[in-house]
């Protein structure tokens, strides 16, 4: 067997190991993508009316639609109220649960539990917790002396209302990969800090801050595609309301399509959808790219 057969076996090995991955990563990545790219310069059609080529009628209206720049207004405030909070929240406990502290395994649990329930679990929950009057958190108020309020049926605190609830579940899961990144810091760097006569902060700051920094990319890549495809407490706590006062861009994507049965439309929205999560991981490697360092 020559040299040149010997690559080339190998190269025809490899993509054949790669090929299933490929097939299932085409057929339900890319193609759904370009599909719905199309669908978007088309109309609605049904069994009477086909559809027809629409152009850029769908985003035209697109701009024209409060509804969406209402959603669009709500999911940016959202990610602005979840993405800082989960990070740092995370970064926290997986700082002090790396410690060596009392209970330990048990804490790590307490703090990882809300990622593993169920997302109507955790929605009914916090229905109990926000409901007026009979919810745990008027319960506590009262014994303040504070009078009851509808959390959930005030556009002002509506919105708020689902951000805490998505900190609470999503810190946990952050929290795990801060944790493995953390045990995989040499020793010897606290060590040779503590020699030197650094304080705790210091140390954080100036060491391994930097060095979670990878972490912290792949967690804040994480953390955006999160923020824009929250549907299920909704489904439970809101369904959009009051006035689409916490309505997000994925949920009145499926309202579109699913209730209002405009599947041109949704698909024009799923496109902006994608186009900007795209632009935003983008930037994201752009700009933190020249902050971390690699080991």
């Amino acid at each position: 067997m020559t040299e040149r057969t010997r690559l080339v076996g190998n190269a025809v090995y490899g993509w054949l190991l790669l090929l299933p991955a490929a097939v299932l990563l085409a057929a339900f990545t890319h193609y759904p993508a370009v599909a719905t790219l199309a669908q978007s310069l088309f109309t609605s059609g049904t069994a009477l009316r086909p559809a027809e080529f629409a152009g850029l009628d769908n985003y035209r209206f697109m701009l024209e639609d409060e509804v969406f720049w209402r959603v669009l207004e709500n999911n940016v405030w959202y990610a602005i109220g979840t993405i800082p909070a989960s990070i740092a929240l995370a970064m926290l406990m997986a700082v002090w649960v790396n410690r060596r502290l009392p209970l330990r395994a048990f804490v790590r649990m307490s703090y990882f539990t809300p990622t593993i329930l169920p997302m109507i679990a955790v929605a009914n929950i916090w229905l109990f917790f926000y409901t007026p009057e009979i919810g745990l958190i008027d319960q506590i108020a009262a014994g303040f002396g504070i009078g009851s309020r509808n959390w959930l049926g005030n556009p002002d605190t509506v919105l708020g209302c689902i951000i805490v609830l998505t900190i609470w579940k999503e810190a946990g899961f952050f929290m795990i990969f801060y944790l493995a990144a953390l045990q995989s810091l040499p020793p010897e760097l606290e060590e040779a800090a503590r020699l030197e006569g650094a304080s705790r902060w210091h140390f954080f700051r100036r060491v391994t801050f930097p060095l979670l920094m990878p972490t912290t990319l792949f967690v804040l890549i994480n953390a955006v595609i999160n923020s824009f495809k929250l549907v299920d407490q909704l489904f439970i706590l809101t369904k959009g309301g009051p006035d689409n006062a916490s309505a997000l861009l994925l949920y009145y994507i499926y309202e579109v399509a699913f209730s209002f049965f405009d599947q041109a439309y949704a698909s024009t929205l799923t496109v902006v959808l994608l186009a900007a999560l795209a632009i935003i991981a983008i930037g994201q490697f752009v700009i933190l790219d020249k902050r971390i360092h690699y080991r």
